[in-house]
């Protein structure tokens, strides 16, 4: 999923291309240093001057946070004044045909994502091929690629941003677990059941969540950030929180699940940071590729789940879903509502879709290889629509609403 994130952050921070420029009224075509405002509305060369690159011909960028990598040679500069609201949809002219295939690919995920429901519930021998080793490897293959569009500097900024990044993570890791093992106690989940919930809760942010935050006009580059951070203590967070919650409930193998964790997240992106960082003509090059790629993987691993548990959900499925789309909703809502204490609105919208949007695959191929009771798996197939309908519902109902003029910016360059 995190190729479809690149994809946006690339339309995202590439399509606001015009600035102040305050030296002069023409600037020569040189190559200047710059960075990206992290609200993607700016972009300013080191020295202090204003103005944007717009590149005529589009190449494949390997992007995340403020980490750019263009390898178009014809690009111009811009002297005049303009304001452009985050997250604004791209302008198709200055894209090849293959971009605009990708474009379209990325933002109807959730068609995709209805499409895979279907077919995993009335014909799941098209997508249950997909088992455990497969799965293991497509989902590697998506840590990945988010590696690939990451660099140390974006670690760096996470440390000059602890507070802003803290706040998801805090929200990741304490209020979404509560969540799913209250809602467990609440509607009296059988074992096995509350257990696929609460590891469900306890998963990373998923990096579909950077596709809709980039929908939302929320901040993209936050938004990669606080996955990143979360895909990351998972490792640690993820086996702990289930082995306290879930532990009274069923055995839990917290050294199993944070082996598994530790070699399909942690292995793949670590790979993919040094790759960008040490050969970026290289990532540059199979960046053009990844995104294709990436969609169609994440369209079989949201599918084969729901194949797989297709006859409990046939039987019961308005049992499983109730529980999991509560899970969702109220994590969308506090997120949100308790990030508007401290920070703006496009911030509070970034957390509120981290906060709700989980790696579900992840929680799927867990409850597969450390739980005996195949139930345990049915919450995680389950919330591989609900978040990904949810988030990029309200992703439009945001994007249709619009920023308020004077939205703070919460986030430090």
């Amino acid at each position: 999923m995190s190729s479809l994130s690149r994809f946006a952050l690339k339309d995202f921070k590439l399509n606001t291309c015009e600035a102040y420029c305050r030296q002069s009224p023409c600037l020569s075509s040189r190559r200047l240093p710059t960075h990206l405002d992290v609200r993607g509305e700016i972009s300013v060369p080191e020295k202090g001057k204003s103005c944007a690159i717009q590149s005529k011909t589009w190449s494949p960028i390997a992007a995340a946070g403020s980490s750019i990598v263009q390898t178009s040679r014809n690009s111009k500069l811009l002297c005049k004044a303009a304001t452009n609201a985050s997250g604004d949809l791209p302008t198709p002219s200055g894209m090849s045909l293959y971009e605009r295939i990708i474009e379209t690919l990325t933002t109807l995920f959730p068609l995709w994502v209805i499409i895979g429901t279907i077919v995993g519930i009335y014909k799941p021998s098209a997508v249950t091929w997909l088992e455990t080793d497969l799965f293991t490897l497509g989902l590697g293959f998506l840590m990945l690629s988010m590696g690939l569009t990451l660099t140390f500097e974006d670690f760096r900024r996470c440390l000059r941003n602890p507070w802003t990044v803290g706040v998801g993570f805090l929200a990741q890791y304490i209020i979404k677990p509560l969540l799913g093992f209250s809602i467990a106690l609440m509607l009296k989940l059988s074992a096995p059941i509350a257990t696929g919930l609460i590891l469900v809760s306890c998963c990373p942010g998923g990096q579909a969540s950077n596709v809709a935050t980039y929908i939302s006009k929320g901040n993209v580059a936050l938004s990669v950030l606080m996955t990143t951070c979360s895909t990351i203590g998972a490792i640690i967070m993820t086996p702990l929180l289930t082995k306290l919650l879930a532990g009274q409930l069923v055995p839990v193998d917290a050294a199993g699940l944070a082996l598994s964790t530790f070699q399909v997240v942690l292995v793949p992106t670590v790979i993919g940071v040094l790759a960008n960082e040490f050969f970026p003509k290289f990532t540059s090059k199979i960046s053009s590729v990844t995104p294709l790629i990436g969609v169609i993987l994440t369209t079989l691993l949201c599918a084969s789940p729901i194949g797989q548990v297709s006859e409990v959900l046939k039987s019961q499925g308005p049992q499983l879903i109730l529980p999991v789309a509560a899970l969702h909703a109220a994590a969308f809502a506090i997120g949100y509502w308790v990030s508007r204490i401290s920070f703006g609105e496009s911030t509070s919208r970034t957390i509120s879709i981290e906060c709700g949007m989980q790696s579900s695959a992840l929680g799927f191929l867990l409850a597969q290889k450390h739980f005996t009771n195949p139930l345990v798996a049915v919450p995680s197939a389950v919330s591989v629509v609900c978040m990904a309908l949810g988030g990029s519902g309200l992703a439009v109902f945001w994007r249709n609403k619009g920023l308020p003029v004077d939205d703070k910016d919460d986030f430090k360059e």
